[in-house]
């Protein structure tokens, strides 16, 4: 008989669930490392919240596991890449938080502006202060929402119902998009400048890490008042402290933090922050809507084979899987490649198969390079929402497969075009399970993509890659590998250069600013 081990607390709606689809349950919370590996292998499915470490160390006795679900978005918890070495699905329910989110930073919003908490425990006190708890109206107020996905596009439909003006900057937001959520699209500085409230709803990502530093408050209007319920890391905390006690951010609402459980903290015991303890996702409602879908999604993929919302793997079939695997590769790299150097707006994304690939499962590995393309921004996209999420978005996408001969037996070509541009790249298999890059905006190249990866747009001319090289080398940057394409003697070159380690954008910038050099940009894979 199928059995499931729900390993921490969560809604009894899960159990009950399991159980009505025939599949035997057992509920056993707090459990530690050593107590689950000793009782993993008897279970074809996990469920966990975030209490349970699922670590490599316990999946070495998972012998019968077959899916792993977390009733919420996060899987910090889970060793994703362990747990696809021994092909265990893992599951998240990335939108069952999404309304209970957007609810608390409303009402952080209200605790800033009427400073609720303040007056609450002055009243307590016995203090009658009215005077010095002179709020402010949200009416006619604009709010700069930082990131309008699925919680952000919330928060600007709850603010719009306040009589709130709602300002957005996220680089995927289309117009159309923009359009039906009646908010204005702007670039970061414009939101900075505009907004009399901010609050912050995108990922934590390269891009978006200490987005808010104190270059980026000294752009705002003052008094401006801040909120973060989406995750520690996004605001520089010394710099908002600065800026708190200057006066020029009136005050700050925070229920993230870069280290949780946080203790200790330096906005801690500041008169003008309201601190909560990460209860973004901390309703009854919520925790019964995850438990019930995560219930839901384990059940259909033990019993059917379905698979919804899935972070490590497509919906193919076994037999399809092993001839897949070395194009489900070649298709994250180019969409991985494609979504890192796309600062704009996405429009539409065409995505061409040619020769032995389009005789496989397209749409299989179209979700592969819409996950790539996406996820730099995205952090709750996979393999299975990406086409949703893309449409959500008014991305139009595009697959088109050709049975032709042309200079490679195998080809995908993905081409995004955004607000400013269109961009190609085009990869093949070497070998049969090599991955390679053959061409990037026209220009013919030759290149295996390691983890860390500079790429390089510059005039040609002579001596710019020794004058690159020099300058990797006095960073204490190693190079690894060095492929060059060029549109012409004289003309356009793209470098991909693979190097040792993560190159900072300190020296990204040096690179930036050699003299023929257009862009430069690091990438990791």
């Amino acid at each position: 008989m199928t059995k499931v081990l729900i390993a921490d607390k969560m809604s009894p709606r899960a159990a009950d669930i399991l159980a009505e689809r025939g599949i035997e349950v057992d509920v056993e919370a707090g459990l530690d490392e050593a107590q689950l590996k000793t009782r993993i292998g008897a279970y074809d499915g996990l469920a966990v919240r975030s209490a349970t470490k699922v670590t490599k160390e316990a999946l070495e006795s998972a012998e019968a596991l077959k899916v792993i679900g977390r009733a919420g978005i996060g899987v910090d918890n889970i060793d994703v890449a362990a747990a696809t070495a021994r092909g265990i699905l893992v599951m998240n329910t990335p939108f069952g938080n999404s309304i209970t989110t957007a609810e608390h930073a409303i009402a952080l919003m209200f605790a800033l502006a009427r400073m609720i908490p303040q007056a609450s425990a002055s009243t307590h006190a016995g203090k009658w202060e009215k005077s010095r708890f002179m709020g402010v109206e949200l009416m006619g107020k604009t709010l700069g929402v930082i990131g309008c996905g699925n919680i952000g596009s919330i928060m600007a439909d709850r603010a719009q119902g306040l009589k709130m003006k709602v300002v957005a900057y996220d680089p995927y937001l289309t117009p159309e998009r923009a359009q039906a959520l009646n908010v204005e699209k702007v670039e970061l500085d414009g939101l900075l400048g505009r907004s009399d409230f901010i609050s912050l709803h995108t990922p934590l990502t390269d891009a978006t890490r200490d987005i808010i530093d104190a270059a980026a408050l000294a752009k705002t209007k003052p008094g401006v008042r801040i909120i973060n319920c989406a995750r520690g890391g996004l605001v520089v905390e010394a710099d908002l402290k600065a800026a708190l006690e200057d006066g020029h951010v009136a005050a700050a609402a925070i229920d993230v933090y870069p280290q949780e459980p946080a203790r200790e903290n330096i906005l801690f015991g500041m008169e003008n922050v309201v601190a909560t303890p990460h209860l973004g996702a901390s309703t009854s409602e919520a925790q019964e809507k995850v438990a019930e879908q995560v219930a839901e999604q384990i059940a259909d993929y033990l019993l059917t084979g379905a698979v919804v919302n899935a972070l490590n793997m497509p919906s193919v079939t076994a037999e399809e899987a092993s001839r897949l695997k070395p194009y489900m590769t070649l298709a994250q790299q180019l969409g991985s490649f494609a979504g890192q150097v796309t600062e704009t707006a996405i429009k539409a994304v065409t995505i061409e198969y040619d020769g032995h690939v389009a005789a496989l499962n397209t749409r299989a590995l179209t979700g592969v390079v819409l996950q790539g393309l996406l996820a730099p921004l995205l952090e709750t996209v996979n393999i299975i929402n990406a086409p949703l999420i893309a449409k959500e978005r008014n991305i139009a996408i595009s697959e088109v497969t050709h049975d032709r001969a042309g200079d490679y037996q195998t080809l995908i070509r993905l081409t995004v075009a955004t607000e400013a541009q269109s961009r190609t790249v085009a990869g093949t298999l070497f070998a049969g399970d090599r991955p390679r890059i053959v061409e990037i905006r026209g220009i013919s190249m030759d290149a295996e993509l390691g983890p860390h990866m500079l790429i390089v747009t510059n005039r040609d001319r002579p001596g710019l890659i020794g004058t690159v090289g020099q300058t990797l080398g006095e960073a204490g940057v190693n190079i690894a590998t060095y492929n060059l394409g060029r549109t012409e003697s004289g003309g356009e070159a793209i470098s991909l250069i693979g190097v040792d380690d993560a190159v900072g954008e300190d020296v990204v910038k040096k690179v930036r600013a050699l003299p023929d050099v257009l862009q430069a940009k690091f990438l990791a894979f």
